[in-house]
């Protein structure tokens, strides 16, 4: 199709008065439309002409929206598709997603959001005042930027699903759920889907929604109108708002409380947001993918996480696999930190691992994953002082290594036999004879990971929360994470 020629769409619907309404409402936007009533007869037309969109009601005569979708994907063509659902049936909305639909919308339908859902498919921006939408010959023919994509490093066939799962969403508005372990680069995965989008040239938005007060998160995520509250002398758009026509990603979804996740369900239900202190809602055209390391099943079954929210956003679930279970991966991953740290310190060559620093690495669990990978390098780089990384300089915790199999680089030396203990006389207070004992350990795996909190718990089986509050008990001075 040439730049001059206006994208082919196809209406099919069997209520004559809505077809004409779209019909019309597409044709002042500058599209080519044809309209089909039936499953069979749009399945005619698009066995003989090519369409860039198909917009198809979910009840048709004989059969289904869905109907189409699954012959349009049978016969390996590229058309996209936008279902349009009867008002609150969820359960159809998603379905539709799931069978490969760019989008759904609901009756009756909102012609602007309309106008549009149609546009994002197209990578257009929809008409205003009447005017013809601008060509999208830049969208069409500008490649995306692939920078997310190519930091995932390694060729396992874990990362090669993600990424396969990654193209295959990035081209749907269908809601992402992306879950992994801390550290495994669940973002890198969120952007990776929006870089690759109809929407990569549009906002990405990350949120977390862990870090947000409680009392604040209403006004960060719809924005608030000024004197809605003490403190607002102006105006401020929230996350959906910033994101329009783009990504929104809510990492760490699982840490909203129960009166916030209704409030976005309302708003992911009917695409638009009140601002504090608004009296009407606005429409938003935004994607929505978030990511959790919970167990989002275990939490609705647990009453902490609403049903209807998470049947809303798994849609479409990628699982991120951690670190160690992706160790063949690890000599590139950690070629590319090492590259990307001298890049930013404008050092060439980038230094390299040692064979018996990358054997060392390989036998780690990493419980931080790919972030303490790059935490770690970052450290060794800054202690090596030289262009190669040597065991010595990585200081890795000894007491947490990956039950994978891997052989130690030496059989460890028999322990020298040792005569029999003496009797150990009772202390006179058991308390802080104990918190003694719990202080030494402490000081003793702070001084080994070079006074790392994170690791030094870690290789004690205690959580950084654990570790603070005891170091905080016991009087033991901090040290950087």
């Amino acid at each position: 199709m040439s730049a001059a020629t206006p994208p082919r769409l196809l209406v099919v619907d069997d209520e004559p008065d809505l077809r004409t309404l779209y019909e019309l409402t597409l044709l002042r936007e500058g599209y080519d439309v044809e309209s089909a009533e039936t499953v069979e007869e749009a399945w005619a037309a698009l066995q003989s002409r090519r369409f860039q969109l198909l917009i198809t009601d979910m009840r048709l005569p004989d059969g289904t929206g869905l109907d189409l979708l699954r012959r349009l994907e049978d016969a390996g063509r590229g058309e996209k598709g936008i279902v349009i659902t009867a008002y609150g049936s969820a359960e159809n909305a998603v379905e539709a997603l799931k069978a490969g639909a760019y989008d759904y919308l609901t009756k009756p339908v909102d012609l602007r959001q309309f106008r549009a859902v149609v546009a994002s498919a197209l990578g257009r921006t929809p008409a205003t005042d009447g005017a013809r939408a601008a060509r999208p010959a830049d969208a069409r023919h500008t490649l995306p930027p692939r920078r997310a994509l190519e930091r995932m490093a390694g060729e396992s066939a874990a990362l090669q699903q993600v990424r396969s799962l990654v193209g295959k969403v990035a081209r749907s508005m269908a809601p992402v759920l992306v879950h992994g372990e801390s550290g495994t680069g669940k973002e890198l995965v969120a952007r990776a889907i929006h870089e690759l989008s109809p929407r990569h040239a549009m906002p990405f938005v990350a949120v977390n929604c862990g870090a947000i007060p409680e009392s604040l998160l209403e006004a960060e995520f719809f924005g608030y109108r000024r004197g809605a509250f003490t403190g607002a002398v102006e105006d401020r758009e929230g996350f959906f708002q910033a994101a329009q026509g783009g990504t929104l990603f809510l990492d760490e979804i699982g840490d909203l409380p129960l009166a916030m996740q209704s409030k976005l369900l309302r708003a992911v239900q009917e695409r638009a947001v009140r601002p504090l202190g608004a009296v009407a809602e606005q429409s938003v055209n935004v994607r929505i993918v978030s990511a959790t390391h919970k167990d989002l099943s275990a939490e609705v079954h647990a009453g902490r996480f609403r049903q209807d929210l998470f049947y809303r956003l798994n849609v479409i679930e990628i699982v991120v696999p951690p670190l160690r279970e992706r160790l063949e991966d690890l000599p590139a991953i950690a070629a590319a930190v090492l590259e990307r740290i001298a890049g930013d310190a404008g050092v060439s060559p980038p230094p390299v691992l040692s064979a018996q620093a990358l054997a060392h690495l390989s036998r780690y669990a990493f419980p931080g994953n790919v972030r303490e990978l790059e935490n770690l390098l970052h450290r060794a780089v800054t202690l090596a002082g030289g262009s190669v990384v040597e065991c010595r300089d990585l200081g890795l915790p000894e007491a947490v290594f990956a039950d994978s199999g891997h052989q130690e680089l030496e059989p460890p030396a028999p322990a020298p036999l040792r005569p029999a203990p003496a009797e150990v006389p009772l202390p006179d207070d058991l308390a802080a004879y104990l918190d003694q004992v719990e202080r030494e350990i402490l000081e003793r795996s702070l001084e080994r990971h070079r006074y790392n909190r994170t690791a030094a718990g870690a290789s004690l089986g205690l959580s950084l929360r654990q570790m603070r509050y005891r170091m905080a008990r016991l009087g033991i001075g901090s040290g950087d994470d």
